[in-house]
């Protein structure tokens, strides 16, 4: 008879319970109650104003898939508005005016730079995440439905300390024909790249971190990377720790990519790590990725090789924009709106699921527009 009265009173108030392990109503009430929302989003005042983002188009690719990202944002109403900036992987530096909108917006959104090969050019993305001390490098490498891979089951999130080791650019000749470049390990940037990986699993209910490492031969800096992961572990009871080295963590890569969840890794080794995980569930131009710090965030596509295409795709107009559609709706989440990171979400993985719009990368013929047209199409 509760069981009833409370099922009735439920219908008379048009309320729903907060926990999915609901009371279902009694024989005969023919009640029927939608529990797709457990738990109501309570903003702070404020919340939803539109947010500023600092957009960087970026080389190649680039304004391509930036411009299906502004596309599909204005489609769905998103609460956000760029502040556009020309940027381009051959200049010397970054502009100050572009550092100053990202200090002042804290978000970024951004296309590929072009980084010249040799001559002493130094990179802009370097540049970029020094600057703003974007510490954290985050790649989600994961299986979309519908996308055949040759393994199932890859849910990988390369999480890559992002300012120093072989990045920290200390290159000098020390006599002609003879370059020392110097790999830099702090404890310091050891430390908040671990814990930065231990939260994230922890935040995101993962439950294993592995720390990458070479430290059977680089004994001293590898060493202190890992003697920095081991402490942080240690406050970390719940989720489960491992290493493995470098070379052997590759060749588990594309064996068995399953057994790994969160990996932690310096500076180089993720980028190998984070391009090869890509490759095995689907290609860098579905992978997802940002770069964050304590401050500031720059969303990007996740995996680097080949960001900015080539010229055939850009005159073609058929570089895929997923990746940076994925990186996107990040970004949402990250500016606390969840509702449409969700939206966004589903519907790039709706578009690819039912695969009637793929760009060659991915099997098919379409352009960049006709994909951001069948994403708008489909959006909730």
């Amino acid at each position: 008879m509760a069981r009833r009265n409370l099922t009735i009173l439920k219908r008379l108030l048009g309320c729903s319970l907060a926990s999915s392990s609901s009371v279902p109503p009694a024989p005969g009430v023919g009640l029927s109650l939608d529990f797709k929302r457990s738990v109501t989003y309570m903003p702070r005042p404020g919340d939803g104003a539109p947010r500023a983002v600092t957009l960087i188009p970026g080389d190649g690719i680039g304004p391509l898939v930036t411009g299906a990202v502004e596309q599909v944002m204005e489609a769905m109403h998103a609460p956000v508005y760029f502040e556009r900036f020309e940027v381009h992987g051959d200049m010397t530096k970054v502009p100050q005016e572009v550092i100053d909108s990202i200090q002042k917006n804290k978000v970024c959104l951004k296309g590929g730079l072009d980084t010249p090969v040799g001559g002493g050019v130094s990179s802009l993305n370097v540049q970029l995440r020094k600057e703003l001390d974007l510490y954290a490098s985050l790649v989600n490498c994961f299986n979309l439905p519908g996308l055949p891979t040759r393994h199932q089951n890859v849910d990988i999130v390369v999480i890559r300390e992002n300012t120093e080791g072989e990045y920290s650019g200390l290159e000098h000749e020390v006599v002609p024909g003879v370059v020392e470049s110097l790999k830099v390990i702090t404890k310091f940037c050891s430390e908040r790249i671990a814990k930065y990986a231990f939260e994230y699993a922890y935040l995101n209910n993962r439950k294993k971190v592995t720390a990458v490492h070479k430290a059977n031969i680089m004994k001293l800096a590898d060493g202190l990377f890992l003697e920095s992961c081991r402490e942080i572990a240690t406050k970390y009871p719940g989720i489960k720790y491992n290493e493995i080295i470098v070379d052997n963590c590759c060749m588990q890569l594309v064996s068995k990519p399953e057994q790994f969840d969160v990996m932690v890794t310096p500076n180089l080794y993720g980028n190998l790590v984070a391009n090869t995980a890509a490759g095995i569930a689907g290609g860098t131009g579905v992978m997802p990725g940002g770069n964050a710090g304590a401050d500031h965030a720059i969303f990007e596509q996740g995996a680097s090789a080949g960001n900015v295409g080539n010229e055939k795709l850009v005159k073609q107009k058929k570089a895929n924009p997923v990746a940076l559609l994925l990186s996107s709706a990040m970004m949402l989440r990250h500016l606390q709106f969840p509702s449409f990171a969700d939206r966004l979400e589903t519907a790039v993985k709706r578009v690819i699921s039912e695969g009637r719009y793929r760009t060659k990368d991915l099997g098919g013929q379409s352009t960049t527009q006709e994909v951001v047209d069948a994403v708008v199409a489909v959006l909730d």
